[in-house]
């Protein structure tokens, strides 16, 4: 790993300064935490001796060999399963650090108190509770993907797969031109289809024959129901005779439910524009996520429910170790490392963790709700619902038109079109939208040029920030938005409150708000009573929900 790379840590990399192994507040089991981290996951580097915000060590930085053998040492004793390489290294501007290379454990990994930790993305996790359980499960010490225990030979293939398999590797833009020169054979090694004489898991999913994948005992099994206005079940489509492999699934569960061609027709002046029930992207990168990131250690099918509002996936297994609900959108754990590659370079899916974001991205920009995720631990499933409703026509229009002069980022086409749904947020309620942490640091990314371009205004400090689309863009994008008070600044809201008080004494939070912005979060309007009552200009009587606020002597 070159010097530069210790720019930014990742998922695989880490950075400690040098006082974690020296002097006498040393913080041994600090470093024990993060090898066990990395050794959970899938191994990686500490570069013990560069700073946070540095990728570099000091140019004047000497380190003796007896600390490296003493990191061997150390970690040894207070880490169990857990195998490590230290390195004394020299970075070009001549300072040391030791590169501590970390191996992926082939069991669990642990303190020697008996803690168990991960990684996951740059942020090392406890593992507690039931998880320990899960961890145990997968943490094989070989994956599911490459075991041969079917003893299936290599040789028995289905020919036409394998040949559309290694046609449509050589023809991807994502592989390189040193894989595309393999032979049949050696492309199938690569991709660890095959192992030896013997076809892998993973081999007898792809190209294997049909009987053969029948005997997996978990290769996917699809189920679409359809449900009409009153929930009964109205039509079913199933694929379950293990005929097609999972690349083949994909687009013929697409071609095959009909209802995805069903479309919208929206007025647009004189004339009318068309929009999917259910956008082939999403649809397409949800069935690609349900394959892929399943576990294949257990039976379940994976079912497609359709009602009248909206489109269930449910999946067999709960997320990966580490990801949840609340922060699918930002981590990346990969269940099923090799089918992922073959997704990847196949062009079903975008890059590692990329595939939410488009979720995200697509539905926003037609003005739809958000995905709802959940997770249910008890019935062993996952489930991603979308809504077809939309609910901000301009919405679509407005992203198009200025797609049509900005080249947006994804992040910044997503906060643009919740902004659009929304009109005005704060930090707080756009960090919760993004499942950002409560951090303003967190939204910047999001933002982008966003404020650069003068495509979005703000106002405001800290966590009540305040961001909302120009006034102007939307005039002169001639949008069709209803004026509201969304975006109304604190003094003028404070001057409202007054006049209300001054009509309706002794009111209630939620009188004043039903009379005076209804369409305005409770919170803001709490905010506001909660400052005035400070500056005294208002004062109240009563507590909680019987709490009334009237005019102070000097406001009258």
């Amino acid at each position: 790993m070159n010097p530069s790379s210790y720019s930014t840590e990742t998922q695989f990399l880490e950075k400690k300064s040098l006082k974690v192994v020296t002097g006498k507040n040393a913080d041994w089991s600090e470093l024990a935490k993060d090898c066990v981290c990395l050794a959970n996951a899938k191994g990686g580097i500490i570069a013990i001796g560069i700073e946070d915000d540095s990728a570099e060590p000091p140019a004047d930085q000497k380190i003796s060999v007896e600390l490296r053998e003493k990191i061997q040492k150390r970690i040894g004793e207070l880490t169990v399963n857990v195998a490590i390489a230290p390195q004394l290294d020299t970075a070009t501007n001549g300072g040391e650090y030791i590169r501590l290379t970390v191996a992926r454990s082939n069991s669990i990994a642990s303190t020697s108190d008996g803690r168990y930790y991960i990684r996951i993305s740059d942020t090392c996790k406890p593992v507690l509770g039931d998880d320990v359980s899960r961890l145990l499960n997968e943490r094989a010490a070989t994956p599911w993907e490459t075991l041969t225990n079917l003893e299936v030979p290599r040789d028995r293939i289905d020919t036409a797969k394998t040949q559309k398999f290694c046609q449509d590797i050589r023809n991807s833009d994502r592989v390189k031109s040193s894989v595309k020169e393999k032979t049949d054979a050696e492309l199938l090694d690569h991709y660890s289809l095959t192992e030896g004489e013997w076809l892998t898991n993973l081999g007898i999913l792809c190209i294997g024959q049909r009987s053969d994948r029948a005997r997996l005992g978990t290769a996917p099994v699809i189920q679409f129901l359809k449900y009409d206005e009153q929930e009964r079940k109205v039509n079913k489509l199933v694929w379950d005779d293990f005929s097609l492999s999972p690349l083949e699934l994909v687009p013929t569960v697409w071609q095959e439910i009909p209802d995805f061609r069903e479309r919208y027709e929206l007025p647009d002046g004189l004339f009318r524009q068309t929009l999917p029930l259910y956008d082939e992207t999403v649809v397409r990168e949800l069935l690609v996520n349900a394959l892929v990131h399943r576990p294949y250690t257990q039976r379940g099918d994976i079912f497609i429910n359709l009602f009248r509002d909206r489109l269930e996936i449910v999946n067999a297994g709960t997320l990966p170790l580490g990801v949840t609900p609340q922060n699918i959108l930002h981590t990346t754990v990969r269940r099923n490392e090799q089918l992922a590659r073959v997704f990847h370079d196949l062009k079903f899916m975008e890059r590692e963790g990329s595939g939410f974001d488009k979720i995200y991205e697509v539905l926003l920009s037609q003005g739809r709700s958000l995905p709802e995720i959940s997770e249910g631990k008890a019935l062993d499933r996952v489930q991603v619902t979308i809504y077809r409703q939309i609910l901000k026509q301009d919405v679509i229009d407005f992203i198009a038109q200025i797609d049509a002069q900005y080249q947006l980022t994804q992040r910044e086409r997503i906060t643009l079109c919740l902004l659009a749904q929304h009109e005005s947020l704060n930090a707080r309620e756009l960090g919760q939208l993004l499942t950002l942490p409560e951090d303003n640091h967190a939204i910047a990314p999001w933002l982008g040029k966003l404020t650069n371009y003068e495509l979005v205004k703000q106002s405001g400090k800290g966590q009540a920030t305040r961001y909302y689309i120009d006034p102007e863009l939307l005039r002169s994008t001639q949008l069709r938005i209803k004026t509201t008070l969304q975006r109304i600044e604190p003094h003028r809201l404070e001057a409202l409150i007054l006049e209300d008080l001054r009509h309706y004494p002794k009111s209630s939070i939620s009188a004043i708000q039903d009379r005076i912005a209804p369409e305005l979060l409770r919170s803001r309007i709490k905010r506001a009573l909660e400052k005035m009552v400070q500056d005294k200009t208002i004062d109240f009587e009563g507590e909680n929900r019987g709490r009334r606020y009237s005019l102070t002597a000097n406001s009258n």
